[in-house]
């Protein structure tokens, strides 16, 4: 290798190591003021802000409704049933939080009795995942029910009729599917579901990793 060629996979490999050391400060600094934030009704009652779960450098983002009984409890996302089930999904299609997924949702703090966040609740929450998914830089977001999808895509769009279909949105690829939660009252969801994850698999492994293994697909 020439002396050129060295000096410029060393100026290559630094910029991505600053680029990262950017991006993660960014992160930190917005999770601080999430974790602050009081800007809607949802701040009175909450226990603790579900600012995400995951890993940020991951490739691939999902994104739920808003945080339940257990999520509020602890402070994280997906920990209850639903987050349970969607663990055994991802562990099927050879994902893990820990590694390939960052998990967010539409608004950060539980709704009472787990209501359906209002309309001023998800625009008041939506310029934070806004900036999570600019800093995550996901090639691939996979949208869980039917309130992620209006609130990220189209407030009229139907999960019955998009998902398990492609949108391209802002310059990424996004998967509409089911909610957990969905599943567990009707498991016979989860062949839908699996359908719409064998996509995600194969979408990864032409965009991302194409030795991505998964042992049942």
């Amino acid at each position: 290798m020439s002396k050129h060629a060295f000096c410029f996979i060393v100026r290559m490999c630094a910029s991505s190591y600053m680029n990262l050391f950017v991006m993660e400060s960014e992160f930190e600094e917005l999770k601080k003021i999430v974790l602050k934030c009081n800007a809607c009704e949802l701040s009175k009652t909450r226990n603790n802000v579900v600012f995400g779960d995951g890993n940020p450098n991951g490739k691939i983002m999902c994104i739920g409704e808003g945080p339940g009984y257990y999520e509020d409890m602890s402070g994280r996302a997906f920990v209850g049933k639903s987050g349970k089930l969607l663990d055994k999904i991802f562990e099927a299609s050879g994902f893990s939080r820990n590694e390939h997924i960052f998990i967010g949702n539409i608004v950060k703090c539980r709704p009472p009795e787990n209501r359906d966040p209002k309309p001023i609740e998800r625009e008041t929450c939506l310029p934070f995942l806004l900036k999570q998914i600019e800093l995550i830089d996901p090639k691939i977001i996979i949208l869980l029910g039917a309130t992620a999808l209006k609130g990220l895509i189209d407030p009229n769009a139907s999960i019955t009729r998009l998902r398990g279909s492609w949108i391209e949105w802002n310059g990424r690829l996004v998967m509409p599917t089911y909610h957990p939660s969905a599943l567990l009252r009707n498991p016979k969801l989860k062949r839908d579901v699996w359908e719409d994850f064998k996509a995600v698999i194969d979408k990864y492994r032409e965009v991302v990793d194409p030795k991505h293994f998964c042992k049942n697909h």
